[in-house]
């Protein structure tokens, strides 16, 4: 326990820290987990910002081996949200005091799309009186496409690498020029030369994946100056590729405990990022996210998708809350965040603290 501590005193953790601190046992992290909580409020306080999910679209161009909606998937069930839907669930979390939505969908990058997201962007603004924060998570684009949605309106980009060992990264991914390790960096930096507020993240428990690439996860978002961060368990789905490595994995339980050790380490040595409490670690403990919000998380992203279609946008198994309204997930979220004694940032943008102090800006 004196090592941990210690460890936990350190101006800067080195790998082998790290790597001390991810094999930590239950006993052993709790004083972990105090030590991130105890960041945590003086750095970002007790608030959780919502960003209201919209689950835009299932299609999407790439084939990544994990994915449930990858395009070679012949068993999903291809969606196109209509803008009006678009534009009722953003109101939807304007009237709710979300603060900000995210955009997400598979990746595509023809003009038709590109030109409807610029639109949507641009109708968000109006119907929110430029109050609503946008969020979008759609892939790698171009440098002009990534400046024309910003003059738009949004202003922060998540694109997860989800593994930034390049050795591992090509065995999740076909070896095509659609699947580039060295597009995956390339893309994250014109993000932040945007000008963007800038999200990647990982999974954890991947097949392949030791301790040590995780430790080298958390030094990547450290090094690349990244301003906020969604990660989560690895959860298999039966329609890819890496399915047959099912009983390899570590147990779910152990993906959910070593995701919960990646947010505290991650919110120990990068204080003033936001972290994303993500839906995966919901599917396998059902106060999961919370748990991440009570040791270093603050931000939530309720689903606010028509329900119709959330079935459709599976990236994994026994994704939660598919067969609920937004009601239902608001509801449930404002009684879960008592259990931690966090609040709820009504209209707040919530902003990585992270990106003024990278970029200079107040």
């Amino acid at each position: 326990m004196n090592n941990i501590s210690n460890i936990l005193q350190k101006e800067k953790l080195e790998k082998t820290d790290i790597i001390t601190l991810l094999n930590l046992d239950k006993e052993q992290a709790k004083i972990l987990f105090e030590k991130s909580s105890e960041i945590k409020q003086n750095n970002v306080g007790n608030k959780v910002y919502y960003r209201g999910l919209i689950e835009l679209s299932n299609i999407c161009k790439k084939d990544c081996f994990y994915c449930g909606i990858r395009k070679s998937n012949k068993n999903v069930s291809r969606y196109e949200l209509t803008d009006k839907d678009v534009l009722d669930a953003a109101k939807y979390s304007y009237d709710n005091k979300f603060g900000s939505i995210v955009l997400q969908g598979g990746e595509r990058t023809d003009k038709k799309f590109t030109d409807r997201i610029t639109y949507l962007l641009e109708e968000i603004k109006k119907l929110s009186n430029g109050k609503l924060g946008v969020t979008l998570s759609l892939g790698e684009q171009t440098d002009q496409i990534y400046k024309q949605w910003k003059e738009a309106g949004a202003h922060r980009y998540l694109l997860r690498i989800e593994e930034s060992n390049k050795d591992l990264y090509k065995k999740l991914h076909p070896n095509n020029n659609l699947h580039s390790f060295e597009t995956r960096i390339n893309v994250l930096k014109s993000i932040q030369n945007a000008g963007y507020q800038t999200g990647t993240g990982v999974m954890i428990g991947l097949p392949f994946q030791t301790v040590e690439n995780l430790a080298d996860d958390l030094l990547f978002f450290l090094n690349f100056n990244i301003d906020m961060v969604g990660m989560g368990p690895y959860i298999e789905h039966e329609d890819t590729p890496l399915y047959k490595y099912k009983n390899e994995l570590w147990h779910l339980n152990d993906r959910f405990f070593m995701s919960l050790k990646m947010v505290a380490i991650l919110r120990i040595i990068m204080p003033k990022i936001n972290i994303a409490a993500t839906t995966a670690m919901q599917s396998i403990d059902p106060i999961g996210r919370e748990k991440a919000i009570k040791i270093g998380a603050n931000v939530l992203m309720p689903n606010v998708t028509p329900g119709i279609v959330r079935k459709n946008y599976l990236l994994y198994e026994n994704k939660p809350c598919i067969d609920e309204n937004a009601d239902d997930c608001l509801d449930c979220l404002k009684t879960r965040l008592k259990l931690v004694n966090a609040e709820f940032a009504e209209n707040e943008w919530g902003d990585s603290k992270h990106f003024f102090i990278r970029t200079n800006k107040k």
